[in-house]
């Protein structure tokens, strides 16, 4: 569409145009939807009125114009990476499952707020260590830095890796698994597929871990961050933990209990995994996910 404009801005001054352009989502536009769409392509600030006149119907496209309707942009799959949190769930045996409750239930709101306004306030009871979640420093050094004070450029946003060792018959994930991958900087999500045994008695025996040597290897090449999809990055039965150790000595976070990881090319993805900025505390559940191109 060809048309005229005037603008008037709230802080003084104007703005005229003449024969002015604008591809236009249908012939019936008004003037009011036209100038809002002449503001948003222009990028104008402070706009107080439009003004438009001698508007003409073209039939041939306008090409570049912004904030007109055009082909949506293919957006980016989001691959949800955590176990859900509900009420008497058992993430690892010994510890207790959470308890989730009303502390305002939604019929007692009713005697509280205006008629026909209600509202459901919940309360929940777990250890830091359910579901998917996120080790600090502080889970393992009583001088390292706590789920409060990570910095998020080291939980959000990574450029992510995934390293497979699903049908390798062994349980201890060794160094040599992982020297052919560039890992410095990036999130290491390391793909056991043992979270298709998430809440069976078989989740919480066998299951994969990284060996003292894979674990000192990772933490001398500073990857961002270091995830696994299984009951525990160590082999419960090592008291010293020594991926829990190495890592977190290095100030790598560590996220367990990750699922989906199948999902997810080798490389090419962004991945996420932010607990609550929470003083105090070196673990805590995250919403990990990723982000992938749609081409990937």
């Amino acid at each position: 569409m060809q048309f005229d404009a005037g603008v008037t801005f709230a802080n003084g001054g104007g703005l005229q145009a003449q024969d002015f352009r604008l591809d236009v989502p249908g012939p019936d536009i008004g003037d009011g939807a036209l100038g809002e769409l002449f503001v948003r392509h222009l990028g104008l600030l402070m706009v107080d009125k439009v003004a438009i006149s001698n508007k003409r119907l073209l039939r041939e496209p306008h090409k570049g114009s912004r904030g007109t309707a055009a082909e949506p942009a293919s957006r980016p799959r989001t691959v949800d990476l955590s176990h859900g949190i509900r009420d008497g769930m058992i993430t690892y045996p010994g510890l207790p499952a959470p308890e989730i409750s009303d502390h305002l239930s939604r019929q007692a709101s009713r005697e509280i707020y205006a008629a026909g306004t209600e509202f459901s306030i919940s309360r929940i009871s777990m250890v830091a260590n359910t579901g998917t979640y996120l080790d600090s420093p502080f889970h393992r050094f009583a001088e390292g830095a706590d789920i409060a004070a990570l910095s998020l450029f080291r939980l959000t946003d990574l450029d992510g890796v995934v390293i497979r060792v699903l049908g390798s018959g062994e349980r201890a994930i060794e160094r040599r698994v992982l020297l052919p991958y560039d890992v410095a900087g990036k999130a290491v999500l390391i793909h056991t597929g043992w979270d298709r045994n998430w809440g069976t008695e078989r989740y919480a025996s066998g299951y994969p871990f990284l060996t003292a040597d894979a674990a000192a290897w990772l933490a001398a090449q500073q990857p961002a961050l270091v995830g696994i999809d299984s009951l525990n990055i160590d082999d419960a039965g090592d008291g010293s933990r020594p991926a829990h150790t190495a890592l977190l000595d290095a100030g790598i976070p560590i996220v367990e209990h990750l699922r989906g990881l199948e999902q997810l090319p080798p490389y090419g993805f962004r991945f996420h995994a932010a607990p609550p900025a929470i003083e105090g505390m070196g673990t805590f559940p995250v919403r990990a996910y990723a982000v992938v191109d749609q081409d990937r």
